[in-house]
């Protein structure tokens, strides 16, 4: 079994110390997987990047030139009072896109069982006209959306502890991409309600399952297995893009709900049996002690090297209410 890692020491340049969301984060990774795996069983590929033609495919002309401009200036400038520019971040984001979209086409050409793109900035909450929530350009929906003009189905399942609004709402009325949330709900950025399904031909096709405080393994578990992965066998994806947030973990500063280091792991090994063709992309995650260790878990599962740690907490397991509504609100669309 090959699995990729698509990573760049160009994505250590968008930093910004102070910030939760900083270099420091891949250089604790990247350390925890060296100590874990072999070089036999991860190849590390440098990325290439994306043209910058290929933005405007998701991305207001406006967007784009707006994160060029301020790419050019010297000093780091913000967006918003979250979200920070840094000088060349204009390549540095196109990278992590490319990193995404490269690591996607190998896996479906046969070149990689699978891979992980462990790339910054994040994605996830860049709309089609909006960048916001630490992140510049969308990661997933750029690459998602290249891989569809193939003619292949894209899932993505999500499970950062934030909505991934931007995500959303670049396929929010589309059927050639599935979007599933599991975030907690209310929370940053306030999108992700059970209500948003989807507009139009994408009715159905966004699947949010807001959590609530402390809910953790078990209540995730019971959403997947009940839910989300009976709707996405009979969506039958071509490929599945996880938009990894590790900040969904208990003892992550910006979280709230008690995901455990392992469960990562397991959620990979559910959605292998729906399509193998996983490729996961960095998302959220700022605990330095654990976003290795939660890494690690799930590429374990993808190389079929597990990783088990001693973590545990208790958790909220109150969840049927949720499950019920999710299927009255889907079982319009779709056999659940």
């Amino acid at each position: 079994m090959t699995t990729q890692i698509f990573y760049s020491d160009e994505f250590l340049r968008h930093d910004n110390p102070s910030h939760p969301e900083n270099a420091q984060r891949l250089k604790t990774m990247i350390q925890e997987i060296k100590k874990t795996f072999t070089t036999q069983e991860v190849e590390f590929v440098e990325p290439e990047i994306l043209p910058e033609e290929t933005l405007y495919n998701v991305h207001s002309t406006e967007m784009v030139e707006r994160i060029k401009e301020m790419s050019q200036q010297h000093a780091m400038s913000w967006i918003d009072m979250d979200t920070y520019v840094c000088k060349d971040d204009f390549e540095t984001a196109r990278l992590a896109a490319g990193a995404l979209l490269q690591a996607c086409e190998n896996v479906l050409l046969g070149e990689a069982d699978n891979a992980y793109a462990l790339v910054r900035p994040p994605g996830h909450h860049a709309t089609r006209n909006q960048s916001m929530g630490f992140c510049l350009f969308n990661n997933a929906a750029i690459a998602a959306n290249e891989i569809t003009m193939k003619n292949k189905k894209v899932l993505i399942f999500d499970f950062d502890v934030h909505h991934g609004n931007g995500t959303q709402d670049i396929f929010y009325d589309r059927k050639n991409v599935l979007y599933q949330s599991t975030h907690l709900y209310p929370h940053y950025p306030g999108t992700g309600s059970i209500n948003e399904t989807g507009l139009g031909e994408g009715e159905g096709y966004t699947n949010n399952a807001p959590l609530t405080y402390g809910n953790g393994n078990k209540a995730v578990s019971k959403i997947l297995d009940q839910v989300f992965l009976p709707i996405a066998e009979q969506f039958k994806p071509d490929l599945i893009i996880m938009s990894t947030g590790y900040d969904s973990h208990h003892l992550d500063p910006l979280g709230g709900l008690k995901l455990t280091a392992d469960f990562y792991g397991e959620i990979i090994a559910k959605y292998q049996k729906i399509q193998p063709k996983i490729v996961c992309t960095l998302e959220g995650g700022y605990n330095l002690n654990w976003i290795g260790k939660c890494l690690t878990c799930q590429l374990g599962q993808m190389i079929n090297h597990p990783v088990k740690t001693k973590d545990y907490t208790e958790e909220n397991e109150n969840i049927n209410h949720l499950i019920q509504n999710l299927k009255k609100n889907l079982e319009k669309h779709w056999k659940i």
